[in-house]
């Protein structure tokens, strides 16, 4: 299962606060998920089987209308998805009306504002919108985050419930369809955590970290790498000063201290300041070699001049 399947799964299984949660987050599957023909014959289609069976328990529940529920095998994909149809009935018409789905002036697009006046309510309405049309990537890959409708008043909807919630959400319009997208981890985690997916928290949580790790190891050693290959570079410049000042003028024009340090970097080529400084006898400290080699590059290049 893909890790957008398991919080759908995750989130199917999340316990409303009370009945009006129920109410919104049915809401929100239907109107994502829904269609409705003019006899008031309501189909839903998922690929989860449970969010089918959590579609045909809140109907259940809090409308006691009938479902049927058929299985399809697309042929293309080898998948399974589920058609949930609840036929005309007494009672349809005014629970889709409760749900904010049709009034007097027929189908309605944005979200009923009595729908998600408490926090609770408006958590639900955004766990039943993501049940309907969520999709999360891998967060191994890239953190990309967003929830897909046909209706902008609705896309809108859905940023004005995140952002009074303090989630920071942008809506577009993709090849005809509008999307609602989160951007970070950190708002990606919000989300989760505001809508019940609390596994899904954590295993964000987990691959976070050890990105951030995986990236503090690479940032150091790629320090390390530039470093060590500027300190090579350093040192053949050294040397390559040393061999000009041996074949122009010979090594004993140098001061003894200066030809003690060039001898001593012919015969180590590889190795840093300061192990260089160790290795002198006396030893000399990372300062004084620095300042010799100093005296043995100005020699060299008045000898280039």
């Amino acid at each position: 299962m893909s890790f957008a399947g398991e919080i759908r799964d995750e989130l199917a299984h999340v316990e409303p606060d009370c009945q009006d949660c129920k109410i919104a987050e049915l809401s929100a599957l239907i109107r994502i998920e829904g269609k409705l023909s003019a006899n008031y014959r309501l189909e839903l289609t998922t690929e989860t089987a449970s969010v089918a069976r959590r579609i045909v328990s809140l109907i259940h529940d809090v409308y006691g209308l009938k479902t049927e529920i058929t299985t399809r095998r697309s042929t293309l994909h080898k998948s399974y998805n589920y058609l949930i149809t609840v036929p005309a009935q007494i009672g349809l018409e005014k629970a889709l009306r409760n749900l904010g789905i049709i009034s007097d002036q027929g189908l309605e697009f944005g979200i009923p504002p009595n729908l998600v006046k408490k926090e609770c309510c408006a958590a639900s309405y955004l766990r039943g919108a993501f049940l309907g049309g969520g999709f999360i990537a891998d967060p191994r890959g890239d953190f990309h985050f967003e929830l897909t409708t046909q209706h902008e008043e609705l896309a809108h909807g859905l940023v004005g419930i995140m952002d009074d919630l303090g989630i920071p959400a942008k809506a577009s319009l993709r090849r005809g369809t509008y999307v609602v997208y989160l951007k970070g981890a950190d708002s990606i985690t919000d989300f989760l955590a505001l809508t019940g997916a609390h596994r899904g928290v954590l295993a964000l949580e987990n691959v976070r970290v050890t990105k951030s790790v995986r990236n503090d190891v690479n940032r150091r050693l790629n320090a390390e790498m530039a470093n060590q290959a500027k300190s090579i570079d350093a040192s053949m410049d050294q040397v390559m000063a040393i061999r000009l000042i041996i074949d122009k003028r010979g090594i004993e024009s140098l001061p003894p201290a200066l030809q003690d340090l060039a001898r001593l970097r012919l015969a180590h080529p590889d190795v840093s300041l300061r192990e260089l400084g160790e290795l002198a006898d006396p030893p000399l400290s990372k300062s004084a070699v620095y300042h010799r080699i100093r005296r043995i590059e100005a020699i060299a290049q008045e000898l280039r001049q």
